[in-house]
């Protein structure tokens, strides 16, 4: 295929609805998307040919050709395409038939403007599923490569679980590639080859979440104008990714627990379940165990779900991978954006080292898609990047160091003579105390997974209650 003759855009909108190609193309250019906007198949076709697109809205209802048959062709012509499906509540068969074909995700209308640039934003990160091999530290989607050795650690335990049918939960801060890691299982399984449907679960309200997660039956609630199959449904044969897992409500935590144990489905309204063949791999920015103890997560859940456990590092920890995320990125948005870059200057290189990165992989990818765009080639030195980053260099390098060890904790002549368990509880405690009380902090140091730590804290808790 050759490559699009004008200047290429992040997002091609396909909608023939005047009023909604306003108000979508005013939230995405808002946030920042280049956009085009087409209001017939034929039209869409065109600037996609002339264009290209990272991501396609494509409205399922248009008036001149099927959308499902535009959405082949396209994706015929440029596999890598991330469709988006725009449906009304009539149409939400052919939304699944249009997930089952190869769409990214679909919105139901009418849908929220957090919702809508949450679907068009995780479509621009998650590359297309195309590896099928073992995964290799130095070469896949920008966001999740890295030589570093937590990096290493972490392709190994995919390449190990990918195969079995064990449910994978993913740990981790925002922004560290979560979505990528399941996608990864995914894409290195048996089921590669089948549906991968991502939800969120925090980001669709409560009294919504049901019906996306499981369906609904014609006439179940008002507003239910047509049967829909829900997203474990749509996952039939694939993975089903539940993000976010902890923001679940109570009530459909239940349900999800007997899904679990059944691989049945029982939509809204219905009275006969279906059975589905789907693999669960759930996330969470959250310590799920300190969601169980505030009582926010069923404790029978979290052990069903929680089996093959992965914690993906954030950036800080990972060494010179900042620097192989950046120089990809910026390869790969310099050839968008039809420029010349060459590479980082060894202040920019230096820099990126240093700082904390607390949005992670995806604050990388957002500061040099702002580079790419705002400027036109050649090195990138440190007067090219956002006025935030440089903020927020100033900050880290404002910020004290961490204290050493308070010189009234027990050296190793203090310790002998004591109980094993009251050397671990002193080290414990030791280390909690240098890192200000935060649980995941100390568990990295002392090689313990937050889970376990914390089922330590609450034992000498009851220990110390009970003399």
């Amino acid at each position: 295929m050759a490559p699009p003759r004008g200047k290429p855009v992040n997002v091609l909108l396909i909608e023939d609805t005047p009023s909604l190609q306003l108000i979508y193309r005013s939230v995405l250019t808002g946030a920042g998307h280049e956009v085009r906007v087409a209001g017939t198949a034929r039209e869409g076709l065109a600037d996609f040919v002339q264009y290209g697109a990272q991501v396609v809205l494509l409205d399922l209802g248009l008036p001149d050709r099927d959308g499902l048959d535009l959405m082949a062709e396209m994706m015929a012509l440029r596999p890598d395409t991330k469709v988006i499906i725009i449906t009304a509540n009539g149409s939400i068969n052919k939304a699944v038939d249009a997930m089952r074909a190869g769409a990214h995700e679909f919105l139901v209308k009418p849908f929220d403007e957090g919702r809508f640039l949450s679907a068009v934003g995780n479509a621009l990160e998650r590359p297309a599923p195309r590896r099928r091999g073992p995964p290799d530290a130095r070469q896949g989607p920008v966001g999740f490569i890295g030589s570093s050795e937590a990096m290493n650690r972490i392709h190994a335990k995919i390449n190990s679980v990918a195969n079995s049918m064990a449910t994978v939960f993913i740990t981790g801060e925002s922004g560290t590639g979560k979505e990528l890691c399941a996608l990864a299982v995914h894409d290195n399984s048996p089921r590669s080859k089948g549906p991968f449907i991502a939800l969120n679960c925090g980001a669709i309200p409560h009294d919504l979440l049901e019906s996306e997660v499981f369906g609904h039956v014609k006439g179940s609630f008002t507003g239910a104008v047509s049967d829909k199959p829900g997203a474990a449904a749509a996952a039939d044969g694939g993975t089903l990714f539940l993000d976010e897992i902890c923001e679940m409500a109570p009530a459909l935590q239940t349900k999800l627990l007997r899904f679990l144990q059944t691989s049945t489905v029982l939509p809204v309204g219905a009275t006969r379940p279906i059975k589905v063949n789907v693999r669960i791999v759930c996330a969470t920015n959250r310590d799920p165990l300190e969601a169980v103890r505030r009582g926010q997560f069923r404790e029978d859940l979290y052990y069903r779900l929680f089996v093959v456990p992965i914690h993906m590092p954030p950036l800080r920890e990972r060494g010179d991978d900042v620097i192989e995320i950046a120089e990809a990125a910026l390869a790969r948005y310099a050839e968008e954006e039809g420029r010349q870059f060459d590479g980082l200057s060894e202040d920019v290189a230096d820099l990126f080292r240093r700082l904390p990165w607390p949005g992670n992989v995806r604050q990388v990818l957002n500061v040099i898609r702002n580079v790419v765009v705002l400027n036109s080639g050649g090195l990138v030195t440190t007067e090219m990047l956002p006025a935030d980053v440089m903020r927020l260099a100033e900050g880290a390098a404002a910020a004290p160091q961490p204290n050493p060890l308070p010189a009234a904790e027990p050296q190793v002549e203090g310790l002998l003579g004591l109980p094993l368990a009251e050397v671990e509880r002193i080290i414990v405690m030791a280390t909690l105390d240098r890192f200000a009380g935060s649980v995941p902090k100390a568990a990295r140091v002392l090689d313990l997974s937050p889970s376990t730590l914390y089922r330590k804290l609450e034992a000498w808790g009851k220990a110390s209650a009970s003399r």
